[in-house]
């Protein structure tokens, strides 16, 4: 199986061992899910689905980050004090785990919580300091880069560019201002006691901690937004690889990001859309088959005309696979149509080319049941398809709707083609499919 690198840049083959350690990291809980965020966990819940079609046993470890500064300040403007903060992380990561599987993305077996691990954390940045790759500066503790001479290499940035280049905070507490916090002081007795005084741990280590513990120092696959590899996923292999003296992951992964007018979709910037609320408008399935339409890698400028337009094409799917073929047997099927759809599953996770297949031979699919009940197989137990039918979607017929209606017949019967396209067009808009009979 191939798999894009980015450490490397190239395709690379994936050996599939009898087990496959796989960390993704995951959400920071303090506002709802978002379409990024679908995004991402459909991308490495279709990597873990594929692994197992290919006989993997996988273990999947996902984090939830429940101690952040975000947190905190949602904690003090919601309920007046920042210590609240788990209050926060529990009600959203609960919202999250919800809209997380209404995509029907299946739940890690692994789910840590940074604050479930913190002395674990305070081990990590003790052998750190002593291995002489951190160090404490008043009630914090950094990570020395310049310890480690192969930082950047996955960014594939230089530390003499990174210096050029990076907006950087002056902070007399550094020995670099590139340097990274591994642990934050805090005034006494708020947080954790640690050897260096009250505190709480950065962001980078937790990852780095979180992935030891739960699937050892070496793993198979690490995975992330595109928007993790700097200064994230950079961070945590300078701290994992200088402490164990080998490589973290065999394979670093990213999906592309979700735009919105051509700018990263991100809760900063105020145009993301949250899931929750697309499901009122869309079905969960179709959101899901709209993310498979695109590949992992690529950004995708997301539009609710996109998503009507794969509406369309998912209800394809749907009238194709509305036999129920489950009773036939398709271990060991092979054919042209099938062997198709596994290689391009099999070269870097390619959906759109899988999905491309599956429309070129719609019509054989149909009339072959064993063909039909193979491509199923992998829609459902690969792709995370439901195939079940879409709820039918009532529109009050309104005064304004009723009078496009009788403009277009109008047009039909005058046989004004292109009239009666645009009158379509306007109803498609306003939620009426418009299905015409003969005239």
């Amino acid at each position: 199986m191939l798999c894009t690198n980015t450490l490397t840049g190239k395709k690379e083959e994936l050996v599939i061992n009898k087990q496959v350690k796989m960390y993704v990291c995951g959400v920071t809980p303090y506002d709802n899910a978002h379409v990024g965020h679908g995004r991402c966990y459909v991308a490495f819940d279709v990597v873990q689905r594929t692994l197992r079609h290919f006989g993997a046993e996988v273990v999947y470890c996902r984090n939830f980050t429940d101690i952040d500064d975000k947190i905190m300040h949602r904690a003090e403007k919601e309920l007046g004090d920042r210590l609240r903060y788990r209050e926060i992380a529990d009600r959203y990561i609960e919202s999250f785990s919800k809209d997380i599987a209404t995509l029907n993305c299946e739940a890690p077996q692994i789910e840590p919580r940074v604050t479930d691990n913190i002395p674990q954390i305070i081990q990590f940045i003790e052998e750190l300091i002593t291995a002489g790759y951190a160090y404490q500066s008043g009630n914090d503790v950094y990570f020395s880069i310049e310890s480690d001479p192969d930082y950047g290499k996955l960014s594939k940035q230089k530390i003499e560019d990174l210096h050029a280049g990076a907006r950087i905070d002056i902070c007399e507490k550094k020995k670099n201002p590139l340097d990274f916090a591994l642990w934050k002081g805090e005034p006494e007795g708020e947080f954790w006691s640690s050897p260096w005084g009250y505190g709480r741990p950065g962001w980078h280590i937790e990852c780095s901690v979180l992935a030891r513990i739960n699937l050892g120092e070496h793993i198979d696959i690490h995975g992330g937004g595109l928007d993790l590899i700097f200064p994230h996923h950079e961070n945590e292999i300078a701290q994992s690889e200088s402490l164990f003296g080998a490589p973290f992951s065999r394979m670093w992964m990213h999906n592309g990001m979700v735009n919105s007018n051509k700018e990263k979709m991100s809760k900063s910037l105020g145009n993301f859309f949250v899931l929750r609320d697309l499901y009122k408008h869309f079905d969960p399935m179709v959101i899901r088959y709209y993310f498979l339409t695109h590949h992992y890698r690529m950004p995708i400028e997301f539009s609710f005309e996109g998503l009507t337009s794969a509406q369309k094409s998912y209800e394809r799917l749907i009238r194709l696979c509305d036999q129920n073929c489950f009773d036939v047997d398709v271990s060991g099927y092979h054919s042209a149509t099938i062997d198709s759809m596994t290689h391009f599953l099999q070269d870097d996770l390619n959906t759109p080319g899988l999905l491309g297949v599956i429309f070129e031979h719609i019509a054989e699919i149909a009339q072959n049941k064993h063909e039909l009940a193979a491509v199923k197989n992998i829609l459902v137990n690969v792709l995370g398809l439901t195939l079940q039918p879409l709820p039918v979607q009532t529109v009050e017929l309104t005064p304004e709707i009723e009078v496009l209606i009788d403009a277009r017949n109008k047009a039909r019967r005058e046989k004004n083609w292109a009239r009666a396209d645009e009158l379509r067009d306007q109803l498609e808009k306003l939620g009426i499919d418009v299905r015409d009979s003969k005239i």
